[in-house]
């Protein structure tokens, strides 16, 4: 009976000892805050010479300081990317860049410090009536997005516009 007792005890003020000395820890709010808008509309279609482009589910990412409401990184334009080959010849797409105009058409520049990412590389030889896919991931000007001032986007597709012949080589090769 005698060891009972002493065991409560311990067991006792082990248990006071252990939530008694607890420190509180507070948990502090995040400090920058991550802000998805769609742009308005969030499917274009433009048919150019030899291409039609479709962009769908255009949205830009933005990282905000929560106390301020400033833009602490360059702005993201995301989405979905599809180019079919309208032309009766093969056509070697290398890369699709964007510029990014006001509603007057002037270019909106990226100041000193943001990340300029306006080029996505494809790389890949489409043939007439054939599609590809694919998903973008470029920078947006601050100005752009911050004063609203985005009116339009200009997209200029880097292609190969003659018909291409190639040739496939195969060397035979071991690990020994």
């Amino acid at each position: 009976m005698h060891f009972i007792k002493i065991f409560i005890f311990i067991a006792l003020s082990l248990v006071i000892g252990l939530f008694g000395c607890a420190k509180e820890k507070k948990v502090e709010a995040p400090k920058q805050e991550r802000i998805t808008k769609s742009l308005v509309p969030s499917k274009a279609e433009v048919r150019g010479q030899n291409f039609l482009v479709e962009l769908t589910d255009l949205e830009i990412v933005t990282i905000v300081d929560t106390a301020s409401k400033e833009i602490v990184e360059t702005p993201s334009l995301k989405g979905h990317i599809k180019i079919t080959n309208e032309s009766k010849d093969n056509l070697d797409i290398q890369a699709v860049t964007f510029e990014y105009l006001s509603e007057a058409g002037k270019p909106i520049a990226f100041k000193s410090g943001e990340k300029i990412s306006k080029v996505s590389l494809f790389l890949k030889a489409i043939k007439p009536g054939e599609t590809t896919e694919g998903s973008l991931d470029t920078t947006i000007p601050r100005m752009a997005v911050k004063e609203k001032a985005l009116g339009k986007i200009e997209i200029n597709l880097v292609y190969v516009p003659s018909p291409l012949q190639r040739e496939t080589l195969t060397l035979s090769e071991k690990i020994e």
